[in-house]
């Protein structure tokens, strides 16, 4: 099993959106890559320089790690400095943390092929993984225990992209 943690903005669409991916088989919303261990929401919203992420586990036997971040560049704009959507403020960051350096250079390799599709700098982090700590349980699935609930990210994006793939 592969592992990536992606910070998109708000965490609740990047899940519900993984979530509906092909060959994702585990995301976990939470914080990372801040100044303390195990924040809290609220430290989070108060400048604790965590991002919310979003930890995935995918087969990649299943979905390569380039679908993952096809998918990933699809929702976010990776050209907005901590923002997303109407979501402001450094915790809606956008950032790939990478486990392995094999990951690294692709990730690397792959912005770098991408950069050309933007007419502004991708301003997206891309940094080797630390401590990712699970956000409280009621974030967790939030979009779907709160079918109305608010999210930036277009969910049925997923399924265009896989009808392109799938041809």
């Amino acid at each position: 099993m592969k592992k990536i943690i992606l910070a998109g903005g708000c965490f609740w669409g990047v899940q519900a959106y993984y979530d509906k991916v092909s060959g994702v088989k585990k995301t976990e919303v939470g914080y990372t890559d801040g100044d303390f261990p195990n924040p809290t929401y609220e430290q989070v919203c108060n400048g604790s320089n965590h991002a919310e992420a979003v930890y995935i586990e995918y087969e990649e036997t299943e979905v390569s790690l380039k679908r993952i971040l096809d998918h990933f560049f699809q929702i976010i704009d990776p050209t907005t400095l901590n923002r997303q959507g109407n979501d402001i403020g450094r915790q809606y960051r956008t950032a790939i943390f990478y486990f392995t350096e094999e990951d690294h250079e692709f990730i690397k390799n792959y912005i770098s092929a991408i950069k050309a599709n933007y007419a502004k700098e991708i301003k997206t982090e891309l940094k080797k993984a630390v401590e990712f700590y699970p956000a409280e349980s009621y974030h967790q699935k939030y979009l779907r225990k709160n079918p109305c609930g608010y999210c930036h990210i277009d969910l049925s994006l997923v399924d265009e992209l896989d009808k392109e793939f799938f041809k």
